[in-house]
């Protein structure tokens, strides 16, 4: 049952389903272990995890990857001053530019340049790479297909239950 969970499953009240408990904490898990992928892959690219959600909010952008810092930080969840502060980081290392629009600086739209949207691609690659090599160690590629479809089943009870969730990586604050 993994380390740890025999002794929280002792202290449970009487009446917990174990094996629902047991999925619970597996994924809980597996979700922490998924973050340390996209931290060590982030960090080999120079950049932070908070740094590849804008990256990656931008590249998923429906103007041609152009967002406003509003936009940006509606997006990721963070306040404006977060989102400043990850913009001005971002152009700096030249992933990110302003784009020439309106007279307040801090509000002009900003995109991917070439080379962050080749930093962000190459850094992608090499996570669904080393996560492609954990699944198929662990399950194997033929039960790859049945493992998706429970998760897809589970997670449509879930957002029937509870409303949508984000479609992309949600990651906790930095």
């Amino acid at each position: 049952m993994g380390a740890g969970l025999p002794e929280w499953l002792a202290v449970m009240p009487e009446g917990v389903d174990e094996q629902v408990e047991a999925a619970r904490q597996r994924i809980g898990r597996l979700s922490r272990q998924f973050e340390q992928v996209l931290r060590g892959v982030a960090e080999e690219y120079g950049f932070s995890t908070g740094d590849w959600q804008a990256l990656s909010a931008l590249h998923r952008s429906d103007r041609a990857a152009v967002l406003t810092p509003k936009e940006l930080g509606d997006r990721l969840g963070v306040t404006s001053g977060t989102v400043t502060v990850r913009i001005d980081r971002l152009e700096r290392a030249g992933l990110v530019e302003r784009v020439a629009a309106g007279s307040d600086g801090r509000s002009r739209p900003i995109r991917l340049t070439r080379k962050g949207r080749a930093r962000w691609a190459a850094a992608t690659k090499k996570r669904t790479e080393r996560e492609q090599a954990l699944f198929v160690s662990a399950v194997g590629a033929d039960d790859l297909s049945d493992l998706n479809a429970v998760l897809a089943r589970l997670l449509a009870r879930f957002e029937t239950e509870f409303g949508p969730s984000s479609p992309h990586d949600a990651l906790r604050p930095e």
